[in-house]
């Protein structure tokens, strides 16, 4: 017999016992009689049975006590991207607590990422709709599973979904600095739209496919108009979140008109990346430019200068995810955490 085509039944009739009291020797070995456990095990290694397939028994309980965290970004994005770091930090202590297991659920192409929903063994999903959201949700509703989004692309009431307001957010870190008396900017944004990066314009951040990056961009541009800034003035590269593609937003930035005296970037990934970059060019900051990121990363803290930033409780958000998930009673949970700005080192007055 083959070794892969060995069932239960096969290693209970070879042991001379019934099916149920194999099927107990696996799953609950406290009622067969040691001489019989040792039998079945013994026959079973014989045969090449490793055991019963844990998810016929998870699908007969209707319940496998785990989470799975769901993205179209490469497996690699849960350990590189610093706001995923924490973010998988709060959800791991959730489930911590909880006794509930983690399964991460990650491909870029669209037809694994289909096979890989479908096929986790979770009682729920945290949606990490950094790309290709709108898949995401198509895909976890399949299951007929809980769900629940972060960084959903496009509003949608009929959706669960934890974050902040992005564009309350982008006006703290605006108004910071223009009170200290700047009002030559310019942004460095992070995605808008799928597979894009360059220069963008009021237009195309109107029809942004991602409501994260267009809600900052309109808060920044709300404030500064308040303070007599003209968002046509004010230079805006689409990046993709990398070190080249930030150069390349740098250049663009620099030598757009006459140099901004500060920048707001849209993620503390960016703004990191902006201050090597600077330094490179010999440029000071906060003494020539001034940069303010946005997220609250720990790294933020470590960096030189430490980063000025709008702080969002990435953990908390993935704990609250966790919560909405093992405790779902149907219907949409919603729930947006307050923001703060943390003013460090890479912000001062214009020329300071």
């Amino acid at each position: 017999m083959a070794r892969d085509l060995v069932r239960l039944s096969d290693v209970a009739k070879a042991a001379g016992v019934s099916q149920g009291t194999a099927s107990n020797v696996f799953s609950r070995p406290d009622l067969v009689r040691p001489e019989v456990r040792e039998r079945v095990h013994k026959t079973a290694r014989e045969l090449g049975y490793a055991g019963p397939d844990p998810r016929g028994r998870l699908l007969r309980a209707g319940k496998s006590n785990a989470i799975g965290v769901a993205t179209a970004e490469p497996l690699s994005y849960f350990f590189e991207d610093p706001f995923a770091r924490v973010l998988m930090q709060g959800i791991s202590e959730a489930c911590d607590e909880r006794g509930a297991g983690l399964a991460l659920v990650s491909a870029r192409n669209s037809e694994r990422l289909a096979w890989n929903i479908q096929s986790a063994l979770v009682d729920g999903f945290v949606l990490l709709c950094i790309e290709n959201g709108e898949k995401l949700v198509e895909l976890t509703r399949e299951r007929q599973l809980p769900f629940v989004a972060l960084a959903l692309g496009k509003p949608d009431d009929t959706i669960s979904a934890i974050g902040v307001d992005d564009y309350a957010g982008a006006q703290m870190a605006a108004r910071h600095l223009a009170q200290l008396g700047h009002r030559r900017f310019g942004i460095l944004a992070i995605e808008l739209d799928e597979q894009h990066e360059g220069p963008v314009s009021g237009a195309a951040i109107a029809g942004a496919t991602y409501s994260t990056a267009r809600d900052r961009a309109y808060g920044y541009f709300e404030e500064l108009a308040l303070y007599g800034v003209d968002r046509e003035t004010i230079p805006i590269y689409e990046t993709r979140s990398t070190a080249d593609s930030v150069r390349r937003g740098l250049d663009h930035i620099l030598s757009a008109g006459e140099r901004p005296t500060a920048i707001l970037a849209m993620s503390d990934r960016v703004a990191m990346f902006a201050l090597e970059l600077l330094a490179e060019r010999g440029l000071s900051v906060p003494q020539d430019i001034s940069i303010v990121g946005f997220d609250g990363v720990p790294e933020a803290a470590t960096v030189n200068p430490p980063l000025t930033t709008v702080v969002q409780p990435i953990a908390e958000i993935g704990r609250r995810a966790v919560k909405t998930i093992l405790e779902h009673h149907g219907g949409v949970h919603r729930e947006s955490l307050p923001l703060e700005l943390l003013v460090r080192k890479s912000t001062a007055g214009p020329g300071a």
